[in-house]
C-alpha cells in the first residue's frame, strides 16, 4: 500500500472510529473508504457520505436534499442558493439548476497533515446544523408554500 492509501486507510478508520464513539448508526463502504449515515434533525432526516478521496488527500461530506426542484421554481432557488451560501462559514450548497437537485457539501484537506476525530466530528455537527437549518426552507420554496422574498426575509432574522 503506497503512502496515499495508508494515509487514506487511516483517515477512513479515524472517521469510523468517531462514528462508533458518537454510537451512530452507518453504512461502512471499505472498498471506497466511504461511510454514510442518516442524522435527524428538526425536520427533515438528513442522508450524509463521507468520502475519504486518497488520489486527492481530501474529505468530502455529501449531504443532498430528498427532493428535487420542479422546473417551474428553479430559477427562484437558484436565487435562494445563492443567497443562502453568502452567509455560510463553511461548506456550501451545490444546486444543479438542469435537474433540480441541491446538496450540501463540506471538504477538509489532510495533505502534509493529520486530520482529528474533532475536524470529523465539527464537519458533522456544523453540516447537519446548516442542512436543518435551509431544507425545510428549501422545500418550502420548490413546493411554492413561501415565496423568495420570505425566504430572503427569514434570513435576516
Amino acid at each position: 500500500m503506497d503512502n496515499n492509501n495508508a494515509q487514506a486507510q487511516s483517515v477512513y478508520e479515524s472517521i469510523c472510529s468517531l462514528c462508533d464513539d458518537l454510537e451512530f448508526v452507518y453504512e461502512r463502504h471499505d472498498d471506497e473508504l466511504y461511510i454514510t449515515l442518516t442524522i435527524t434533525g428538526d425536520d427533515i432526516p438528513m442522508r450524509m457520505g463521507l468520502f475519504v478521496r486518497a488520489d486527492r488527500d481530501l474529505v468530502r461530506l455529501l449531504s443532498p436534499m430528498p427532493f428535487k426542484v420542479s422546473e417551474d421554481r428553479r430559477a427562484e432557488l437558484a436565487l435562494a442558493v445563492a443567497y443562502a451560501n453568502y452567509g455560510i462559514i463553511d461548506g456550501s450548497f451545490d444546486y444543479d439548476i438542469v435537474d433540480g437537485a441541491i446538496t450540501f457539501r463540506m471538504t477538509a484537506s489532510y495533505i502534509e497533515s493529520i486530520l482529528s476525530k474533532e475536524l470529523f466530528k465539527y464537519m458533522l455537527f456544523v453540516s447537519s446544523q446548516t442542512i436543518d437549518r435551509y431544507n425545510d426552507k428549501f422545500l418550502m420554496l420548490s413546493k411554492g408554500m413561501i415565496t423568495l422574498e420570505k425566504f430572503i426575509e427569514s434570513e435576516k432574522e
